[in-house]
C-alpha cells in the first residue's frame, strides 16, 4: 500500500486557518480556559470505581423494492434513525438515546455494548488516554453497558447534539456546572444504586456497569422524557435508500488519527463496505466481536488545559477542519456548531452539508496541533 502523511499537506493547504490554534504553551492555556469562562484547580470526583444541498460526491445507485421515503416518515412500523439513517423499528428510533461514557483503559476491556452504538466519539482525557461516548438507541436486551467512567465537559455537549440521556459516573470539577444541561444519569448522585452494579471480574475503578432495565428504572425515576423533543431535527443527512456516498478525494484504506496512548487506526473492508478498528496493536473487540463503522470523521479542535491542571479544556464552538472517510475514499470538510447547544454541522469546501452513508459513525475529536500525526493509506 502507499503511505502518504495526511498531516502535512493539510498543514500546507491550510495553513492559513491554523494561526490561532492551541499549541500547549501556559498562556494559550489560559485563554482556552478564558473561552468557557473557567479557570482553577480541578479534581476528579469519580468513584473507585438548513438548506437542502447537493454535496461534492459521487453517488451510486441501484434499485430497490420499497424506496424508502425522502422524509423522516413511519413506514410498516419502521422510521429513520437520527443515529445511522437505517430504517428502525418506531419504539427505538423514535426514543431518545443513551449516551454512556466508556473507559479505554486496557484494564477495563472489552467494550460491553459498544458494538451497539450508532455513534461514538472518542475524544482525549488525561494522560493522553481516550474516552468514548457511545450513543445507543438499541439496549433493549443489554444486560450490561460500559464499564461506565466519568464525565468531560466536552462529553456534555455530545450528548445533548443527540437529545440523548447522558450515562455517566462521575464528573471532573470543571464538567460538574455543564451537567445542568443536559437530562443525565450519574453513579455519584443519589440514582446511582438504582443505576450501576459493580461486576465482580474487574477491579474498581474498571467494573461500574449498567443495563437496559436499570437504565429505564432510572429514567422513570428521574422524571426524564423517554421521546426526542418535538424542536429536534436530527444530527447528520444521511443517503436515502440503496444511494451509496463515494466521496471524491484520495483512497482511505488505513486511517490513523494519531491519537498517542491507544495508538488506534482504522482499515477499510472492501467486501463489507465498513472500516474495522484495531488499538493497542490488535483488532478492537466490544463484547460482541470486532468494531466496525461505516464513516469515520476527522474533526480538528481548538484545545489547552484549565489553568495548570491536566484536564483539557476543548473549544467546540469555533469551527475548524476535518475529513470524512467512507467506502474507502476521503473528502476534506469544516465543521461548524449552531449556536451554544445546537448540532454540530459538517461541510465539504465547497460549504455544502455534506451526506453520511447510512449506517454507524465514529467521530475522533483532535486537537489542531495533532495536524501533522494523522496519516492515510491508499492501496
Amino acid at each position: 500500500m502507499k503511505r502518504k502523511n495526511w498531516g502535512r499537506g493539510l498543514l500546507l493547504g491550510l495553513a492559513f486557518l491554523f494561526a490561532g490554534a492551541l499549541c500547549g504553551c501556559s498562556k494559550e492555556y489560559e485563554e482556552a480556559a478564558a473561552v468557557f469562562g473557567e479557570t482553577g484547580e480541578s479534581q476528579t470526583q469519580e468513584a473507585d470505581a438548513g438548506q437542502e444541498t447537493k454535496p461534492s460526491v459521487i453517488l451510486e445507485t441501484t434499485a430497490e423494492a420499497m424506496p424508502e421515503p425522502e422524509e423522516r416518515v413511519e413506514v410498516d412500523g419502521k422510521i429513520r434513525s437520527y443515529l445511522t439513517g437505517e430504517m428502525k423499528d418506531v419504539s427505538q428510533a423514535n426514543r431518545r438515546p443513551i449516551a454512556v461514557m466508556m473507559e479505554n483503559d486496557k484494564a477495563g476491556l472489552p467494550q460491553y455494548g459498544i458494538n451497539r452504538a450508532g455513534v461514538v466519539y472518542e475524544a482525549p482525557v488525561e494522560g493522553d488516554m481516550n474516552r468514548f461516548m457511545a450513543l445507543i438507541e438499541e439496549y433493549d436486551d443489554l444486560e450490561r453497558i460500559g464499564s461506565v467512567r466519568s464525565c468531560r465537559t466536552y462529553y456534555t455537549y455530545f450528548a445533548k447534539e443527540f437529545d440523548a440521556v447522558y450515562v455517566h459516573y462521575g464528573q471532573s470539577t470543571f464538567a460538574k456546572p455543564y451537567l445542568k444541561n443536559v437530562d443525565n444519569i450519574n453513579g455519584l448522585d443519589g440514582i446511582g444504586t438504582t443505576a450501576f452494579y459493580r461486576s465482580s471480574d474487574k477491579k474498581s475503578p474498571h467494573n461500574a456497569y449498567t443495563s437496559a432495565d436499570r437504565i429505564h428504572e432510572s429514567i422513570e425515576k428521574l422524571g426524564y422524557r423517554t421521546g426526542y423533543d418535538e424542536s429536534y431535527e436530527g444530527h447528520f443527512q444521511f443517503a436515502i435508500g440503496d444511494e451509496e456516498i463515494v466521496p471524491d478525494g484520495e483512497p482511505a484504506y488505513k486511517v490513523i488519527p494519531g491519537y498517542p496512548f491507544n495508538n488506534p487506526w482504522f482499515e477499510y473492508q472492501e467486501n463489507e463496505g465498513v472500516y474495522h478498528r484495531f488499538q493497542y496493536g490488535d483488532r478492537h473487540y466490544g463484547d460482541e466481536g470486532q468494531i466496525a463503522v461505516k464513516n469515520i470523521i476527522f474533526q480538528y479542535v481548538e484545545w489547552g488545559h484549565y489553568a495548570s491542571t491536566p484536564y483539557l479544556n476543548i473549544n467546540l464552538h469555533t469551527g475548524h477542519e476535518g475529513y470524512y472517510f467512507t467506502n474507502g475514499r476521503c473528502q476534506k470538510i469544516t465543521w461548524e456548531k449552531d449556536g451554544e447547544f445546537g448540532v454540530t454541522r459538517y461541510y465539504d469546501l465547497d460549504g455544502n452539508e455534506i451526506t453520511l452513508n447510512k449506517g454507524k459513525t465514529w467521530i475522533c475529536i483532535i486537537g489542531t496541533d495533532r495536524y501533522n500525526k494523522a496519516e492515510i493509506y491508499g492501496n
